[in-house]
């Protein structure tokens, strides 16, 4: 598959297969987001990768609740649909994916998130290159920052998690989604 195929069939996937991503896959894709650009060239990146059945749903237990008790209630209320499934008790937030990769920074460095961002966006366009399904797991993210979180992924208390990604085989291709029209403002001399 071509760069351009890559991104114009990457999609955010929540529907896998029960097939485990091999560990010599994982590390093509990690390979792949190393060679993302950073500020100054710091290339602060830890990656955590998680296939434990069990701390996968550790974290994400502790994920929907550290949200419930975090978020705004007028934001929560505001969609239904994010309230009634943080507090469904079955709800998995990785939709049951073999593995979790967590793009973390070193430090919270001023350039920290858009590294971690450029070194994530290699990392699924390299895994829908490969036939993989990806979906960054925002609801992961508050939780994963805490002192309880770090230590679940064996980080300092210096690191900085940005990007939860799950990774599998998808069980279907998801349909492309409309993009809208780029705004664009040309400044010509």
């Amino acid at each position: 598959m071509d760069l351009m195929e890559a991104i114009y069939s990457r999609r955010a996937v929540r529907e896998f297969t029960a097939e485990p991503v091999d560990e010599k896959t994982l590390r093509q894709l990690i390979d792949a987001a190393i060679q993302a650009p950073s500020a100054v060239n710091e290339q602060p990146w830890l990656f955590s990768v998680v296939l434990d059945k069990a701390l996968l749903a550790r974290i994400s237990r502790e994920a929907k609740a550290h949200v419930l008790k975090t978020t705004a209630v007028g934001l929560l209320s505001h969609s239904r649909h994010f309230q009634e499934i943080l507090n469904d008790p079955t709800f998995d937030i990785f939709y049951h994916a073999p593995a979790l990769i967590v793009i973390s920074s070193a430090t919270a460095g001023p350039w920290a998130v858009e590294n971690c961002t450029l070194a994530a966006e290699n990392l699924m366009l390299a895994a829908s290159a490969l036939g993989l399904g990806t979906c960054w797991i925002g609801f992961s993210q508050g939780w994963l920052g805490t002192e309880e979180g770090k230590a679940a992924l064996s980080l300092s208390a210096a690191a900085f998690p940005v990007a939860p990604i799950i990774v599998g085989h998808p069980k279907m291709a998801p349909p492309a989604v409309a993009r809208k029209e780029p705004r664009i403002n040309w400044l010509r001399s």
